[in-house]
């Protein structure tokens, strides 16, 4: 898909963001939006996913790491037809398919259930491992937040993936330097990110995560890659394209009011 398409996808998927996270009332909004051209990617230009096979084993894999972003997996999957686009407002609703973290046992095309910060890599590891063993020659993505690299999973995990050389698997990590408690420097700090995965034995690519031609000759470059892991090291900006969630903490975990949801769609349409 050329880059024109990707980004009027990409509005929309924004847009539906929005309006998931303002009808439930709740929600993770920034993470999603600033993961948002990521998942375009992967789901537009580089995983084999489709609606007919989004129920198979036998495709590319992807694991959302950072559960939260929710809206941006379910907006994407909508996006590609995989679920119906009025589903999305039931959102956070009660016996909705539509968590707040996604359900790998009710919703297609989520292949692993998360939420829980940090588990998401070493479920990717063993998808990558099981396809190794089967003779499944098909590619595994991770997503984690550059906050959940706090967690002391996420090194056991990758020093796992390395250790079994899994050059199937590719892991991006969306860098968008905030977390619930405001900077990620201020935290913990996390970085230097990109030093941390060399030491365990992985692959570095760095990109832009909103530059499309960027993202796709990262993932391009990944699958190049023989005898380890790879991650891409993104870029973002959290709450991307709605201007008054751009670089703002207070928006990792808090929905839009309905006068705030109209000047966000009205960012994203202008845009």
């Amino acid at each position: 898909m050329d880059n024109v398409e990707l980004k009027h996808r990409a509005a929309n998927v924004r847009k539906n963001i929005l309006r998931e996270t303002a009808n439930a009332k709740s929600g993770h909004p920034g993470g999603s939006l600033s993961a948002t051209d990521i998942l375009m990617v992967l789901y537009f230009n580089v995983m084999d996913i489709t609606p007919e096979n989004a129920g198979s084993i036998d495709r590319d894999r992807f694991v959302l790491s950072k559960g939260h972003a929710s809206p941006a997996l379910y907006a994407v999957l909508a996006e590609k037809g995989i679920i119906p686009e009025e589903e999305l407002l039931t959102f956070r609703k009660m016996d909705s398919r539509l968590q707040g973290h996604p359900n790998m046992n009710t919703v297609p095309g989520v292949d692993m259930s998360t939420g829980s910060l940090g588990q998401g890599l070493a479920a990717a590891d063993g998808m990558a491992l099981a396809n190794k063993l089967s003779g499944n020659d098909h590619r595994v993505y991770v997503l984690l937040g550059d906050g959940e690299c706090e967690e002391g999973e996420v090194w056991e995990a990758a020093m796992a993936a390395a250790h079994y050389k899994s050059d199937n698997l590719c892991a991006i990590v969306d860098i968008n330097g905030l977390q619930i408690d405001g900077a990620t420097k201020d935290v913990i700090g996390p970085e230097p990110l990109d030093e941390k995965f060399k030491a365990f034995g992985w692959h570095v690519i760095y990109a832009d995560g909103h530059d499309y031609d960027a993202l796709n000759a990262s993932f391009a470059e990944a699958k190049t890659v023989k005898g380890k892991p790879s991650v891409i090291i993104a870029r973002t900006v959290k709450g991307k394209g709605v201007s008054y969630m751009e670089n703002q903490a207070g928006w990792h975990g808090k929905a839009p009011n309905e006068e705030e949801l109209q000047i966000g769609l009205k960012d994203l349409e202008e845009e």
